[in-house]
């Protein structure tokens, strides 16, 4: 890392959060392959775009997929690592460093802005492939702090829709908050012949998709958070929920006035989709 950079991350996360006269939007990203990450192509190039359609961040706190814990953590180191949590894919992936820094101290005043359970400081995760996969091509440059919230696995929905919205004031302090998984993701079922041609979808992922937006539009939530009452479609779409609570995260931070709008708005291999959502 050059000196430049070193100082210029240093900078970026001993400064603390002051209240911003805007309101940062949120964002549920539906990420994909973790090939993603390095290719060019329309999901990473919209990724690009909204990075610019938005105000830029005082820091990105990221709620991926891939960190499912017992308990609650956020990341609380000054450069957290790059984690390659993936395997079977080209050398050239696991070269990939992201060397955003972290930020501490906004990680301790994210935990204690949270009531309903106690926030752990973690100093050994760091971003696995759910944050940096997007993160890099939204901030190329790396010199924004990145943290990342981890999901309880021991909680229901309910439990994460409800803290979601203990961390609103972030909001209004300008950090960009992240949901990183994806709408509809059945992996058993994936058509991994379809993977690389035209959009592709099963009918009851696309059906499902589509059930999910409206509800989403409609600002109905409580269907979305108790989704095993949606029906067999449902549960085809969502057979675990690591990633689909991200979504639900996002949802708990839409307030009364924000819009809502969809990006990416593609099925993937049949059972997946990349559906994502900008609230704000």
């Amino acid at each position: 890392m050059s000196a430049i950079h070193t100082l210029g991350a240093f900078k970026s996360f001993t400064e603390t959060l002051q209240d911003q006269n805007y309101l940062m939007p949120v964002l549920f990203i539906g990420h994909g392959s973790p090939m993603n990450g390095i290719e060019d192509n329309e999901f990473s190039n919209r990724w690009k775009a909204m990075a610019k359609e938005i105000p830029t961040p005082k820091a990105v706190l990221v709620i991926s997929a891939h960190w499912f814990t017992k308990g609650t953590s956020i990341t609380a180191m000054d450069f957290p690592k790059t984690i390659h949590d993936f395997g079977g894919f080209p050398e050239e992936l696991f070269k990939v460093e992201y060397p955003a820094p972290g930020n501490p101290a906004i990680a301790k005043e994210t935990a204690s802005m949270i009531h309903s359970t106690q926030v752990e400081l973690d100093h050994d995760w760091g971003l696995d492939h759910g944050t940096w996969t997007i993160i890099r091509h939204m901030y190329p440059d790396a010199n924004i702090p990145v943290l990342q919230l981890s999901i309880d696995y021991t909680k229901d929905p309910a439990f994460h829709y409800a803290l979601a919205k203990e961390l609103y004031q972030l909001r209004k302090k300008g950090v960009l908050i992240i949901g990183s998984g994806n709408m509809v993701h059945n992996l058993r079922m994936v058509a991994w012949d379809k993977l690389d041609g035209p959009a592709y979808g099963y009918d009851w992922a696309i059906h499902m998709n589509q059930r999910f937006k409206d509800l989403i539009l409609n600002k109905d939530h409580q269907p979305l958070i108790h989704y095993n009452t949606l029906g067999k479609e449902a549960m085809l779409a969502i057979p675990t929920p690591e990633h689909y609570l991200p979504l639900l995260y996002t949802l708990g931070l839409q307030g009364k006035e924000d819009a809502v709008s969809f990006f990416n708005d593609k099925p993937v291999g049949g059972s997946l989709t990349m559906t994502s959502v900008k609230i704000g």
